[in-house]
């Protein structure tokens, strides 16, 4: 039995480290993408870009460890059961429960990984996040900006170039509007300017030459004329805007989660009733989510034996399913959660609590080798695994 056990392990560790590594991939890079604007279409080199992808990698991972356990043990026992193990251990007097030990390790292992990421990874990543932006910002960002193209980049200004040089940071036929400022709107046009970054005072400088201002403050226009006038345009100010120096709960730690909950306690007033909802809904998201993994993984060992009949494709799309059955319900409670229709502590465990049950049931029923008829009813609809 050892043996056994010890293969399985392997197979589980195996196939969480693909799918794990792959699902991670995927995120990380749509999420770069979205981020490619918001960081001024930096120049940043691969070293860069892999600090930030190391940075956001816990945040993801703590949604993704409870479905890359789930998929691991779920493809393995569906393995077995299509290539016929399962029977053959059955007919040596191994019983499906013998066969627990192995994914009850794996599911613990994954439940303490993912337990120590929700404790200090999650708060770490994203404070080493925010820490690279302001510094990619005060020393590697460039305004790129695309000619004959209405360039939004920094809120509230617009910037309008109809032929720019990359390299030089010359720009001809320029037009600017500041809408910064709620009481009055300001419009520089000038024949040419320069684009030019300034790490030291954390700025981009753009120079005007030989333009013309227009302000215009409700009914009242006001132009002037000049040689030079320049626009200064601060980093840590526009990434301020964009909200990264504003914490939310989801980026704490679970100490000062812990610390503000019991801080709101303690007042009877004077505090952020919003936030405090959101406070209370993470504590309990910080841990449901880390023993989803022992819940879910567990949860796959007897589905995977009742839908033996499955090619992997198709169980994957079942896993898959069965996983977003599971987050949309932790959603709904989430939401609830914070909407004090009912309380935290009890709606973000409501999905473990059910697979839990569901679990326990379809594994009775695994061992037994017995089908529920809703389920059976499933599978004669669903397409089965050519014969070998």
């Amino acid at each position: 039995m050892k043996i056994i056990h010890r293969q399985i392990l392997k197979e589980h560790i195996s196939l969480f480290l693909l799918i794990g590594s792959c699902l991670l991939g995927l995120i990380l890079v749509g999420r770069m993408l979205q981020l490619r604007e918001m960081l001024l279409s930096q120049n940043l080199g691969a070293l860069d870009i892999l600090r930030l992808f190391v940075y956001l990698s816990p945040f993801f991972m703590l949604l993704l460890t409870p479905i890359a356990c789930m998929l691991s043990v779920f493809l393995t026992f569906l393995r077995m059961a299509s290539d016929r193990e399962l029977t053959a251990l059955k007919a040596s007097g191994v019983s499906l429960y013998q066969l627990l030990p192995a994914p009850i390790i794996f599911c613990t292992l994954c439940t303490l990984f993912s337990l120590f990421i929700s404790l200090f990874g999650v708060s770490w990543g994203m404070e080493q996040f925010k820490l690279s932006l302001m510094e990619f910002a005060r020393t590697k960002t460039k305004l790129s900006l695309q000619a004959g193209v209405f360039n939004q980049e920094f809120p509230g200004l617009t910037i309008y170039a109809q032929q720019v040089d990359l390299n030089s940071g010359d720009i001809r036929f320029v037009f600017v509007q500041d809408k910064t400022s709620k009481s009055f709107t300001t419009t520089v046009v000038a024949p040419d300017g320069t684009v030019t970054t300034d790490s030291e005072k954390e700025q981009i400088k753009v120079v005007f030459r030989n333009g013309k201002i227009f302000r215009r403050e409700g009914e009242k226009l006001d132009v002037l004329s000049f040689g030079t006038y320049a626009v200064r345009l601060p980093l840590g100010g526009m990434l301020r805007q964009m909200g990264f120096e504003r914490t939310s709960p989801k980026e704490l730690s679970f100490e000062k989660l812990l610390e503000y909950d019991a801080d709101v306690a303690k007042m009877k007033e004077d505090f952020d009733l919003d936030r405090e909802r959101k406070v209370k809904v993470e504590i309990q998201k910080r841990l449901a989510l880390p023993m989803a993994c022992l819940v879910l993984g567990l949860f796959s060992v007897p589905i995977a034996c009742v839908f033996r009949a499955l090619k992997q494709q198709h169980g994957l799309i079942l896993a898959l399913g069965v996983f977003l059955v599971y987050y949309s319900m932790l959603s709904v409670f989430e939401s609830m959660g914070e909407s004090r229709l009912v309380p935290p502590a009890i709606g973000i465990w409501v999905p473990n609590i059910l697979f839990s049950a569901l679990g326990y049931g379809f594994l009775r029923q695994a061992v037994r080798e017995r089908v529920p008829s809703g389920v059976l009813w499933v599978i004669q609809r669903l397409p089965k695994r050519s014969a070998a």
